[in-house]
């Protein structure tokens, strides 16, 4: 995914580095990242969730806050209204570059700065806390020791994970100030809090005040056995998924609202190749990503299903949807729909009811499991259905495909 780094002018009037990941096609939309207290914009968990989000089509810059990072300024100078501030900044750079975010996502104290710069950009239609505290004040706790001596002296240097900064009597007073619970319950926007249960730093209880003080709509994730900072990839992809599938019912609206408005009129699928491997692509159906790649056994990095896996999903989901419809307009106790497939290479002899005589052919194993309270015949019924999907019709029936070469 390509990176795009640039600065833009903050707050205090300091140059701020940013980074811009984007998807390798047009972004289906844009969010903003908010790093947590004294970290950057490449910390691991801020670089990877974005990164992630890239490859599932959301663009998403991320910036160093003031005195942070690569950005201008002294750290000693900035507060947490401070850093609200240059958010907001972001989002009108983001908005004058390229296009406003309509997703923000904070991590830990940037998550606080999220909740409480939200209202201030009103493009962004969904928010995603992650670890972040109810009460900005909560920081604090870090260098808690040092609270007295930074009151009575006005500046104290502090050692925050093994670095040093330089914490100012202003920066105490302007957290203890904040009212973030009244930030919370007018939020009117879509909110996702994510926290793992066994953070130690932020504790799962800050999770719980956001979740009651915030209106619906509102959910939450539970981040199991992960750190405050993320520091397991696989914690920050897992965030990453939850972030992008919760994401999708409240982000570029105007795009899904278009799509709704023209039911008929088919969307055009876009295949492209990443570069990231071998046989690595990405898919483009409207606003939605997927990977495609072949695995490791064929040569490819088994980063995604392959295409017959995509075929065969395509006639699975056809399938369970044309099932559905059936059972819902006849009224039948149908539960759920389970399809299993299976694409092999059989020898045409084999075939007893194929035209084919000479040669191998291709063979699809369906296996429909049906559950719920139906009889006999009304399974039989459903099981004649699945045969009637469209998707069945089309790879049972003779297939025109047009090709082209286009500059």
């Amino acid at each position: 995914m390509p990176t795009e780094r640039f600065q833009f002018t903050g707050e205090g009037g300091h140059q701020l580095a940013a980074a811009l990941e984007l998807p390798d096609g047009e972004p289906a939309a844009y969010a903003l990242f908010a790093h947590c207290f004294t970290c950057g914009k490449d910390t691991l968990a801020a670089k990877r969730i974005s990164v992630a989000l890239a490859t599932k089509g959301i663009a998403v810059l991320r910036f160093d806050f003031t005195g942070l990072g690569s950005s201008e300024g002294d750290f000693a100078n900035s507060t947490f209204s401070s850093n609200v501030a240059d958010l907001v900044r972001a989002a009108d750079h983001l908005r004058d570059a390229r296009k406003a975010p309509s997703l923000l996502i904070g991590h830990s104290l940037g998550g606080a700065a999220i909740l409480a710069a939200a209202g201030r950009i009103p493009d962004a239609t969904a928010v995603v806390t992650i670890a972040a505290p109810s009460d900005p004040a909560h920081v604090t706790g870090l260098f808690r020791e040092h609270i007295d001596n930074i009151r009575a002296q006005g500046e104290v240097e502090v050692s925050l994970a093994g670095r040093p900064f330089r914490i100012k009597r202003e920066f105490l007073d302007d957290v203890a100030e904040h009212e973030l619970m009244k930030d919370i319950t007018g939020l009117h926007k879509a909110l996702l809090i994510m926290q793992s249960p066994v953070d130690d730093t932020v504790g799962i209880d800050n999770a719980t005040k956001i979740f009651v003080a915030a209106k619906h709509p509102k959910s939450f994730v539970s981040l199991d056995h992960a750190d405050h900072l993320l520091a397991k990839p696989a914690d920050a992809l897992y965030a990453a998924d939850m972030i992008a599938a919760w994401a999708s019912r409240y982000i570029d609206t105007a795009r899904r609202s278009k799509t709704m408005e023209l039911p008929d009129e088919p969307r055009k699928v876009v295949v492209q190749e990443t570069r990231k491997s071998k046989f690595n692509q990405m898919i483009t159906v409207g606003p939605h990503r997927l990977v495609a790649d072949e695995p490791v056994s064929a040569g490819g990095a088994d980063a995604g299903p392959g295409p017959y896996d995509l075929l065969l999903a395509g006639l699975g989901a056809c399938t369970s949807m044309t099932m559905r419809l059936y059972a819902d307009r006849k009224s039948l106790p149908l539960d759920r729909v389970t399809v299993t497939l299976k694409h092999s290479k059989i020898y045409a002899k084999d075939c007893e009811e194929c035209e084919t005589r000479e040669g191998m052919l291709d063979q699809i194993e369906r296996d429909i499991a049906i559950d719920g309270a139906l009889d006999a015949e009304q399974r039989k019924k459903l099981m004649e259905i699945a045969d009637k999907c469209p998707v069945h019709r089309t790879l049972t029936s003779e297939i025109r495909i047009v090709t082209k070469a286009v500059d």
